[in-house]
């Protein structure tokens, strides 16, 4: 049977979270919950897992002639992780899907089955795509044992960079996204915009997806969001990446994970970054380090050292007094390993064409602001935990906004909004000279960012919502409403 958006789906919707009220509830300090089973807890911390074998790239589905069509099961799987059998979730019975690849103005069709006991559904993050009827819409539930296929139609405007794909039903997608329902998605072009002899360069992706273990299972239920976890690349532990001294590799670097954040840092070398969230920067900058907040990716190029290996790091991290302190981990190690080749000189200035939006008119300025309750249970935005029901803010086609960010909460949230892209203007003041478009950014504990919003092509319901799966679970996310 085929399913679509109706009543039904907000019973269960409600069962769902009526049965995640009550056995125990989200958030940043607290747990989250799934309906399947548990087991003992801890057991986390007493498996070894095996580390060190060559970086594996995603299997890919490409795009021919303008369409992609794609089939994904939505299963319960046994999957293999650093050398142990653990069930996870899966699409189509890998714990690291596959990469989708498209074109600007390319259809992508995606037939979802769902084998899972729960509801599930599709969301293509960061994508310029309408956000209504059987495309980007959020809104869908998959029942248990239904299919359901989406469409999207996607503009020949769509910015060339490194996007994602995962679950987004509500209130579980941070057990669903934790077990493993998270893959890649790349719109093709990147290239165009560095000089011949790089157009041609190595590319890995480079997947940052995390699991905790609870007996022989990825763990989806009583999630800490600083707890024992495992961070992967591609589902692997510590893999290698091969380089030669000189070359110049592009990585697709991307938080796919529910909850945590990563700091990354390359020993000895910098990152040259050529795309933020899915669009291309007007001019490359360079960076010891970039921090990826929950849903955020960069596009960098990497260029071979002496040889030797160096450690791809994430570095400590601390979200605030209220929120999680993340250790230091090696994510994996690249061996530089001759033959030699020629360094080339990275181009800087001008990259992509720019997009500026501080000089455009303002058709409305806004405040929305992030907060939660004293034990980190409850998350709102505006006052409002979220109900599918209500529209929260209104939004006319064709306009800029300016949106204030504020956040009322002594921990860092990953700000995201679906649909469009947004520039950031300042942080705490601050100016921001940024470099583009984002669809992601961390708001400082007790801070505050500007940020001006462009709203093109689609109308239709869609939301904004705290990246950290397990705020938005727990009631971060509101309802945005585009018209005409």
């Amino acid at each position: 049977m085929r399913s679509r958006y109706k009543a039904s789906f907000l019973v269960t919707a409600l069962v769902v979270a009526l049965a995640t009220l009550v056995s125990g509830c989200i958030g940043g300090r607290a747990a989250s919950q799934s309906p399947s089973s548990s087991q003992s807890p801890s057991s986390s911390q007493s498996l070894s897992f095996a580390e060190g074998s060559p970086l594996q790239e995603p299997a890919q589905m490409v795009s021919h002639d303008g369409v992609l069509r794609v089939e994904l099961a939505v299963e319960r799987q046994q999957v293999d992780l650093g050398g142990h059998k653990l069930w996870a979730l899966t699409y189509n019975g890998s714990y690291m899907p596959p990469t989708l690849r498209i074109h600007p103005g390319d259809k992508l069709d995606v037939t979802m089955r769902n084998t899972l006991n729960q509801v599930t559904n599709l969301h293509v993050h960061g994508l310029h795509v309408s956000p209504s009827g059987n495309a980007d819409n959020i809104f869908i539930q998959i029942n248990p044992g239904q299919t359901f296929d989406y469409s999207y139609q996607f503009p020949t405007t769509l910015r060339a960079g490194t996007y994602w794909y995962h679950s987004h039903a509500d209130p579980i997608s941070a057990p669903q996204v934790s077990g493993g329902l998270s893959g890649i998605l790349i719109v093709e072009g990147l290239q165009q915009y560095l000089p011949a002899n790089l157009q041609n360069i190595t590319e890995h992706v480079i997947g940052l997806k995390d699991f905790q273990v609870e007996g022989d299972s990825v763990k989806t239920q009583g999630l800490h969001i600083g707890g024992t976890t495992n961070r992967t690349v591609n589902g692997q532990l510590n893999p290698t990446i091969s380089i030669r001294p000189g070359e110049t590799q592009l990585w697709r670097l991307a938080n796919i994970s529910a909850n945590i954040y990563y700091n990354v840092q390359l020993q000895g070398q910098q990152f040259h970054v050529i795309a933020h969230d899915g669009t291309p920067v007007d001019r490359i900058w360079t960076a010891d380090s970039l921090l990826l907040a929950a849903g955020a990716r960069f596009d960098v190029l990497v260029q071979g050292g002496p040889p030797g290996r160096s450690q791809l790091q994430t570095l400590a991290y601390n979200t605030g007094p209220a929120g999680n302190s993340f250790p230091q981990a090696t994510l994996a190690t690249l061996v530089s390993e001759r033959p030699s080749t020629p360094a080339t000189a990275l181009p800087t200035s001008p990259f992509a064409p720019t997009v500026d939006l501080s000089q455009a008119p303002v058709a409305a300025r806004r405040t929305i602001v992030f907060s939660e309750n004293n034990d980190g249970t409850k998350f709102y935005i505006n006052g409002k935990q979220f109900d599918m029901n209500r529209v929260d803010i209104q939004a006319k086609l064709n306009t800029v906004e300016e949106w204030t960010i504020r956040n009322d909460s002594n921990e860092e949230h990953s700000f995201h909004v679906h649909t469009n892209h947004f520039q950031l203007m300042s942080i705490n003041g601050l100016p921001h000279e940024g470099h583009g478009l984002q669809d992601v950014a961390s708001v400082p504990a007790k801070g505050e960012f500007v940020i001006r919003m462009h709203f093109k092509d689609y109308t239709g319901k869609t939301v904004l919502h705290c990246h950290i799966l397990n705020h938005e679970d727990a009631g971060m996310m509101a309802v945005l409403e585009i018209v005409q």
